[in-house]
């Protein structure tokens, strides 16, 4: 039955999946072990971040890019049960922030979806940027697009708005999963990674002010 049990929580979703893994022996792959062994020695969370000498400051925002998309994408899918049309049926932070969904293809105009739907369209959308090899490229030698930091702001905008509803509308199911810890070291690791390198607008922070001032 346990076997049966997991094995549906497995299929129950597979958007929310990490799919992007970083190729051993490159230079990228290089850079993620090294900024992975930071992050496990204990050390300052604002140091972790930092630009390590030497290395190319696009590589590294990529790795923490497709790093963060991968962890936020998991935390998610551990609460989706929690995040339905019924429990969430507009994309918010509380009653003051409400989330629309726009993209290049079916949503050219900012339209109201549910939580569940915008975190579907997000993953899906991110991971499509993080897989085209002319905007994340993979191969040694060939430059990033100019607008990499751009869409970058923009994925990671998109990203923190995943916090924002996760900590307003399911603290307590984090709570109850015993995922507290783990969820507040990710933000926290994420929210010292964009002030240090200023890629997302203060104006987006607003709705977890207090938290990010607590931090």
């Amino acid at each position: 039955a346990m076997a049966l049990c997991l094995k549906q929580v497995f299929n129950k979703d597979k958007t929310f999946r990490p799919r992007k893994k970083f190729e051993p022996g490159t230079q990228r792959f290089e850079l993620y072990k090294k900024a992975q062994a930071s992050l496990k020695s204990g050390l300052d969370l604002k140091a972790v971040v930092q630009l390590p000498p030497g290395e190319s400051i696009n590589d590294w925002i990529a790795v923490h890019v497709v790093d963060f998309f991968n962890r936020i994408n998991l935390i998610y899918g551990t609460m989706s049960e929690y995040c339905t049309e019924r429990s969430c049926p507009i994309m918010s932070g509380g009653l003051k922030y409400e989330y629309r969904w726009q993209d290049d293809s079916k949503y050219k105009k900012p339209t109201k979806l549910s939580a569940p739907q915008y975190m579907c369209m997000l993953m899906d959308w991110i991971e499509m940027l993080i897989n085209n090899e002319d905007v994340f490229p993979t191969r040694i030698g060939v430059p990033f697009p100019k607008q990499f930091q751009q869409v970058c702001t923009k994925i990671l905008t998109r990203l923190f708005r995943v916090f924002v509803h996760v900590y307003i509308h399911h603290f307590d199911s984090i709570i109850n999963m015993g995922a507290e810890a783990h969820v507040n070291t990710c933000y926290k690791h994420f929210y010292y990674f964009i002030r240090e390198f200023s890629l997302i607008d203060h104006r987006e922070l607003e709705p977890l002010v207090r938290m990010a001032l607590a931090q």
